[in-house]
């Protein structure tokens, strides 16, 4: 199958520090590339694939210093996309709603991978404006905002197995991966560490958007010697910060549409402590791979509990769910669905021309040439 996959240029195909859509695309691409699918990838430049990689601009724009605005960037992108749409059996967007117009007036199959929130109000005129495209979440909870727009499937998010070893061996510290954001929660986070006793490492990322609540709420709880704050870590320096850890720490304040970071810390054999919120439900199993809280309270009694988590039935949960094989698979069945619909539909919306002609008596039927052409 001919599938090009469009990634945001926010970060690299896969990031070098912090991100979850695009670390996601290149899971995706390379297993779809080791499947011996032909693969074209849009992204930034700095992109590392084995793919035909499309850069669409120099580096990644976060990490760009001369990037003002990425809206430029994603326009021509958008526009070498459809320069080249008939090369493609699918077009798989991972750019939220930006191509919406495009790909209307386009004819190749598409379908777009929604890894955002959708609870903003203003999505909900968006979506009726544009109420055929087809759209793919990341978690059925994801959904809920919006049940009645164009859902074709709901596709958990995969790891390679190898990509982080199982450690069956477990820590002494919890962990806290990610960023500093209100609705990551890591305000509640260093109060569940305290009320344990237990230190806390976090390894996060603070976006510019971010920083005055990381100076005015965060920085001030950091003042104890059991809270660590690391910063943004690269993706090899997951498996000792995961894998080392007793337990990670996911108590969120907002619906998160999946949290990767579960996932990641379950193929180290981690379990994951998580207020039961958005996906959390979905992708963790209580008391196997972890365990589901409502509150700090709660959370502090389950950190007392968590030694009698097995790691390796952790692991085999995260082997079970969320691996990039199974993901790949339910994308490319994905890809078939929709490239059969659309099939379907061209040869409904097209007129049989083998069909027999009746011509009203008394009417000479005479040969019409079309200008230009002949015989």
């Amino acid at each position: 199958m001919k599938i090009a996959q469009i990634a945001p240029l926010f970060e690299s195909v896969p990031p070098r520090y912090y991100g979850g859509t695009e670390r996601v695309v290149s899971y995706l691409v390379e297993e779809l590339v080791r499947q011996n699918h032909d693969v074209t990838l849009f992204a930034s430049g700095d992109s590392v694939t084995t793919a035909q990689l499309v850069p669409c601009c120099k580096n990644s724009l976060r990490l760009d210093t001369t990037c003002v605005d990425a809206l430029p960037h994603h326009l021509l992108m958008l526009e070498e996309v459809y320069r080249r749409a008939h090369e493609f059996d699918i077009l798989h967007f991972h750019i939220d709603f930006l191509h919406f117009p495009l790909t209307r007036r386009h004819h190749t199959c598409h379908v777009t991978t929604l890894h955002g929130r959708l609870d903003f109000p203003d999505l909900v005129p968006l979506y009726r404006g544009f109420p055929e495209m087809p759209v793919n979440s990341i978690s059925d909870s994801q959904r809920r905002p919006l049940p009645w727009i164009n859902w074709k499937g709901t596709i958990y998010h995969g790891l390679p197995g190898d990509l982080l070893a199982f450690n069956p061996d477990r820590g002494d510290y919890l962990a806290f991966l990610g960023r500093i954001s209100p609705e990551k929660g890591v305000e509640s986070a260093i109060a569940i560490a305290l009320g344990s006793g237990i230190k806390l490492m976090i390894a996060a990322k603070v976006d510019k958007v971010d920083l005055p609540y990381f100076e005015a709420k965060v920085k001030p709880l950091l003042n104890n010697p059991l809270i660590e704050f690391i910063g943004e870590i690269k993706e090899e320096e997951k498996k000792e910060f995961l894998g080392n850890a007793m337990a990670l720490l996911f108590p969120i304040n907002w619906e998160e549409p999946f949290g990767l970071v579960m996932i990641e810390s379950m193929s180290c054999g981690t379990p994951v402590i998580a207020f039961a919120r958005g996906s959390v439900p979905e992708v963790i199993k209580d008391g196997v791979s972890g365990i589901m809280v409502h509150d700090v309270e709660e959370a502090i009694n389950a950190v007392a509990r968590v030694e009698t988590l097995s790691r390796s039935g952790c692991r085999q949960h995260f082997e079970e769910r969320f691996l990039a094989n199974r993901m790949a698979a339910d994308y490319l069945a994905l890809y078939s669905n929709l490239i059969t619909e659309k099939a379907d539909s061209f040869r409904l919306e097209t007129p049989d021309e083998k069909l027999p002609v009746t011509i009203p008596k008394g009417t000479i039927a005479t040969s019409v040439q079309t200008p230009g052409r002949t015989g």
